[in-house]
């Protein structure tokens, strides 16, 4: 069976948000470093050691976010902010520009995907995912299928 969605365009400043929500949940255990770097003004005082803990942190999310901005400027990542509707089937994904212009994804090219309140998220990679909101599907049998799709192919629990 075909689950066949509206039309729906990805604003960019959502993309940035969510993708630095998801790099932060993957990778919340880096700020052991400069929690560690602050714990040494205990040992030797000095503001030196949490102001080098704060610059560190404001480092690491100004590098990602400096990424993720520049992944909506790149050409080739253009299509993931143009509007389109997706065909889902048990073989791939369709992404679709329109009727004639579509690129696939194939399942096994889905590294994670997540299920919340109002939205699925599968990720292809770090900085590439497909986030398809509840509201684009033309009924909520459709989300059960599609939620059916991925726990048959072990995506999500």
């Amino acid at each position: 069976m075909i689950i066949k969605t509206k039309k729906y365009k990805l604003e960019t400043s959502r993309y940035i948000k969510m993708a630095m929500v998801e790099l932060l949940r993957k990778q919340w255990w880096y700020i052991i470093g400069p929690i560690a770097v602050a714990c040494l003004a205990f040992i030797w005082p000095s503001w030196w050691f949490i102001s080098g803990a704060i610059l560190i942190v404001v480092l690491y999310l100004l590098f990602w976010a400096i990424q993720f901005t520049g992944v909506t400027q790149l050409e080739q990542n253009k299509v993931m902010f143009e509007k389109m509707s997706y065909e889902i089937d048990g073989r791939q994904i369709l992404m679709k520009l329109n009727e004639r212009q579509g690129m696939p994804v194939t399942w096994d090219m889905i590294k994670s995907a997540k299920k919340a309140e109002d939205h699925f998220l599968l990720s292809l990679s770090k900085a590439q995912f497909i986030y398809l909101p509840f509201r684009i599907f033309n009924n909520p049998n459709d989300v059960k299928m599609m939620e059916a799709y991925l726990k048959r192919k072990n995506l999500i629990a």
